[in-house]
């Protein structure tokens, strides 16, 4: 392997996800099968859409959805729209579903989705052809009880709204708990939309107390300003946090006074995007290296790696985005004593919410903002805790204890049916 592989090796997600479940499984003590039966989804369906576009023709677009382990309950993950979605990167995306969803003690397995299109490119009569044409082509593996899916990068509650209008369609029933992230009208819960950035802050919140650090003091950058940063940027704002540094897919601000949070916000476009107002940028890459007491990666995969993890001068990082910090990176940050909060537990917020608006619609019972804020809240302080107390115990990173809790409810679900 050349030094080009092997740098790509280290980039590859799924990969070095698969690592870290293996160490997480050993540490458990379970044997080599329980590795082999996590180490791949259980189902990966791929699957073509046909579309016709506004102009007459015909494009055919590529999707996926992986269902990673149901030993637990049904599968459940968002489903991404994105020009970069490959099959290995849903593969590993469901396998952090499951592993979220054991963190904060859910009745699911992971599952994920997502079509290889640029919605930024597309009208929105389109994206509803392509939405619906994704549920005709998955319908016979999702549901209620099966698989449910949810809002991921750039797909959105009225992509949601369209893809529930078509299960009910094809299955002849209403069926509100197939799909989470819906409009509030059709059956979504409150909260839902800044469900990940709430999750994240709470988050924050306990690594600050653990550090001694008081968030009203704190500096805060925040790489990425999509449905997650920008809503973190507001819940860290309004908490008396002082945000100096956000990013978008075009560049990235920085003040040292801070940032007016509240004009970023207002002049933002529908997909984050807000730097291209501004002469004064530097790279996202310039931005992660600036000063803060607090980084926020909240943008996509492998930005922090063993490359600019030296030179990351925050004493808390807290992974808004999936995957942000390499093996390399993490094992970097540990050393340095950074508290590192992993994805797979700041960002359980989202799924935890989805299974608030789960339960509501199989109940028919819905809750106000401020229960769901309320039961989210005492969710994520008690996964948190278990993380960080796992580590100190076993003397070892956030990461590989947010993995050991994670993945230990799948295995003895997979060993109580007999699989292994």
């Amino acid at each position: 392997m050349d030094e080009k592989e092997k740098q790509l090796d280290k980039l590859d997600v799924f990969a070095s996800t698969q690592k870290v479940i293996k160490k997480a499984l050993d540490k458990l003590g379970y044997p080599n099968e329980m590795y082999e039966l996590m180490k791949e989804p259980i189902r990966m369906l791929t699957v073509r859409i046909p579309v016709r576009m506004d102009d007459g023709s015909t494009k055919i677009f590529t999707g996926f959805r992986a269902q990673h382990n149901d030993a637990v309950g049904p599968t459940k993950g968002g489903v991404r729209f994105h020009p970069n979605v490959t099959e290995k990167e849903v593969k590993a995306l469901s396998i952090w579903m499951s592993l979220k969803a054991g963190i904060v003690d859910l009745p699911y397995g992971g599952g994920k989705g997502g079509i290889i299109c640029d919605p930024r490119q597309m009208s929105f009569r389109e994206l509803e052809r392509l939405s619906r044409g994704y549920v005709r082509a998955i319908s016979q593996i999702v549901g209620p009880t099966k698989d449910i899916p949810a809002p991921d990068a750039f797909t959105n509650s009225q992509i949601m709204a369209w893809m529930l209008d078509e299960y009910s369609r094809i299955r002849e029933f209403d069926s509100p708990g197939f799909i989470t992230g819906k409009p509030i009208v059709l059956g979504g819960s409150h909260g839902r939309e800044s469900a990940t950035a709430n999750g994240v802050t709470i988050c924050i919140k306990e690594a600050a107390k653990k550090k001694g650090l008081n968030l009203e003091d704190a500096r805060v950058i925040i790489q990425g300003f999509g449905n997650a940063g920008s809503f973190l940027a507001k819940f860290l704002h309004d908490a008396g946090a002082l945000v100096v540094g956000i990013s978008d897919a075009y560049g990235a601000l920085y003040d040292p006074e801070g940032l007016d949070i509240e004009y970023l916000l207002d002049r933002r476009d529908s997909f984050g995007t807000v730097t291209k107002l501004f002469k004064e940028t530097m790279t996202n890459e310039e931005l992660l290296e600036q000063e803060c007491d607090i980084l926020v990666p909240a943008a996509s995969e492998n930005q922090i790696t063993e490359d600019n993890a030296h030179q990351i001068k925050a004493s808390i990082v807290v992974e808004a985005a999936n995957g942000p910090t390499t093996i390399e990176g993490t094992n970097i940050l540990t050393e340095r004593d950074i508290l590192l909060v992993p994805d797979v537990l700041a960002s359980a917020g989202g799924v935890t919410v989805s299974y608030f608006e789960w339960v509501q619609n199989n109940q028919g019972y819905y809750w106000t903002e401020a229960e769901v804020e309320r039961k989210l809240e005492a969710v994520m302080i008690q996964a948190f805790d278990s993380t960080y107390h796992l580590a100190r115990s076993r003397k070892v990173d956030m990461r590989l204890a947010a993995y050991m809790v994670g993945v230990r409810k799948m295995a003895e679900a997979s060993r109580f049916r007999g699989w292994i």
